[in-house]
Formats: C-alpha cells, structure tokens, sequence
C-alpha cells in the first residue's frame, strides 16, 4: 500500500487517532509492537490558528515513529487551510481530514461527522487542503450521516477526485456513534468500486486477530486501522501480523511481559511531558494493561493515586513477582 512517497507494505495496520489516548508515548508503545502508521490525536484547526498551546503541543511528532499523520477538524475552509498549512511545518507525512468524529458538540456545528449533511462543502474544503499543502492529504469518514443517507460510495469518488491520496471509511453512520455492529459490507462496495484507484482502509470494530484477517480476506481493503481496540492492549498490532503472517493466535503476554510494557510506557510517558503530567496521564493506561487479574484492587489504587516514580517501578515490580505463576490465556486474550 502507498500513500505518496510512503511504501506501507502489504496488508499494514494504522493506530487510529484517539483524543487523549494515541499520543507520543502511546505511540510509541504501539509502533514498538508493530503498527505500520499512527496518527496524532485529533487537531482543532481553531485551536492551531489561534496558537493554542493545549493543540499546537499535538503536533509533536518523533522520528522514531515515522510514518505519522496529522489529523485536523474544522467546519470552515479557510480556517481548515491555514490550519494544514500550520500542521504542515510540523513534518509529518501526511494531513488527515477528519470527516468521522460523530462526538455531538463537534458534528453539531458541521465539523467532523457533521459535514456528511453537506457533501458538496466537504468536497470543497478537500480540494481545498489538497490545493494548499504539499504532503498527501487523507481523509477518515463514516458511512453517511444515518441509515437514509449511507452515501459513502459517491463521497468516496468524489473525494478521489478532490485529490486524496486514500480513505478510510469507519463502518457506521454519525446516527450510529459507537452502537451496533460496524457494516463493512459498504466499505468493500468503495474498495472494489472500479472507479476508486487510491488505497481504502477499513475501520471499526476490529477487536480480534481472526476479524482482521477476515476483514482483509473479504472484502480486500488496503489496510486497517485500529482503534479502541488498542487501549490497554496495543500489542494487538503484533497479534495480527503473527496471525495473518502463521494461521496461528500469537502467545498471550505474560505478567512479567506487561510489567515491561507498563515499565517502558510509562517512562516514555515522563520523558515527554515529564512529573506529574507524565504519570497522571499514564493512570488511564496502567491499570488496563493488568486488569484481569486476581485480588488486584488495592495494587491497582497505587497505580492510579502515585505520583512518585519509585513507588509505581516499585508496584510494578511487586506485581510481577506476585503473579508470576499466574496463567489464564483466554484472560490475557481478552486484557
């Protein structure tokens, strides 16, 4: 798969954008286990315009996690073109424009999802972008707006011919936010609709190693991309790509595995953004990475009271030494 000069190699995996989850330390968590791209958390166009000190600080990018794309949102053009041209001189390798987010105070000003009630404004602001950066331009989207409105077909050849480099399509409408199944059986009408010649990646509701290779197998989507799925297991990358790679589940993590994991995130976590931020923003983390284990509430209240850095290597420590007999596959799966 190629997005530009970006070779991503056959059948890659993308960490999706996730506000207050995918950023640098998270990233690099999952880059370590095997995504093939991630993209930033979600950028505010306002707020870079307006050199918002909360959203220029998610244009941090790091070598080491290269390819990396920038994700903005607005609902104005001019606004969404200064704010590429701002996300530009950051160097990522590619600008996303995130027409999907069905988060309501988003969608209810034409934003995100919302701009799927007005498909010509979201062709417009495309060609828009595309026009005025130099890095590929991608976008993510959704089905249509709700159940009357599936539209994704047309929006998708229309915004081939805005100029995007690739798609990817969450299997749901804005109506649906999050409910129901994800419907995949559309993203595949646009992968193999012999009008479309850019990559398609299809998202939502990949939670399994066996779903993956099925979504792939299916319905030939260009790659995947990964979202909720990664929280508290971001090793999930490397759980497909033994899958599709063997025919085989990979070996679940071990205690002393995760104690690294955690170990490892969490000083990434502190190198970035330093004491505290780097340990407050780690609790959501840490304690999902062991939260299928036995009699763990009292360890888990250090995890997410601590601010002392000793403490936690500490608890970390203490838990691997505690559980390390500790076996239960179909748990570990499931973390």
């Amino acid at each position: 798969m190629q997005i530009g000069d970006v070779n991503l190699g056959k059948t890659p995996l993308f960490l999706a954008p996730m506000e207050d989850v995918t950023d640098l330390s998270f990233r690099f968590i999952c880059k370590h286990y095997g995504a093939d791209m991630m993209y930033t958390e979600f950028v505010s166009s306002d707020g870079l315009i307006r050199d918002a000190k909360k959203t220029l600080k998610k244009l941090e990018i790091k070598d080491e996690e290269r390819p990396v794309g920038v994700q903005i949102y607005g609902h104005l053009t001019d606004v969404m073109v200064q704010a590429a041209r701002i996300a530009e001189q950051a160097r990522p390798d590619v600008i996303d424009i995130n027409f999907g987010c069905p988060v309501r105070k988003i969608a209810a000003r034409g934003a995100g999802a919302g701009i799927l009630c007005n498909v010509p404004l979201m062709v417009e602001m495309t060609r828009a972008v595309v026009d005025a950066v130099q890095l590929p331009v991608t976008v993510k989207t959704r089905l249509g707006w709700d159940e009357q409105s599936k539209n994704i077909v047309e929006i998708a050849e229309r915004l081939q011919d805005a100029g995007i480099a690739a798609i990817t399509i969450h299997g749901r409408t804005r109506a649906q936010l999050y409910k129901g199944e994800a419907d995949w059986t559309l993203i595949g009408e646009v992968k193999n609709n012999p009008r479309m010649h850019i990559p398609v990646v299809g998202n939502g509701d990949i939670a399994s190693v066996e779903m993956a290779a099925e979504m792939f197998n299916r319905y030939g989507v260009d790659g995947i991309m990964i979202g909720r799925a990664t929280y508290g297991r971001p090793w999930i990358f490397a759980e497909i790509k033994h899958y599709l790679r063997t025919g085989e589940p990979m070996p679940p993590l071990n205690v002393s595995q995760k104690v690294a994991l955690a170990k490892m995130h969490l000083a990434k976590s502190v190198e970035y953004k330093g004491i505290p931020v780097g340990i407050l923003e780690m609790r959501r983390h840490l304690s999902h990475y062991f939260k299928c284990l036995p009699d763990f509430k009292p360890t888990r209240m250090t995890l997410v009271t601590s601010l002392d850095m000793d403490e936690l290597m500490q608890t970390l420590d203490d838990i691997e030494t505690r559980y390390a007999n500790f076996s239960s596959p179909d748990l570990w799966q499931i973390s």
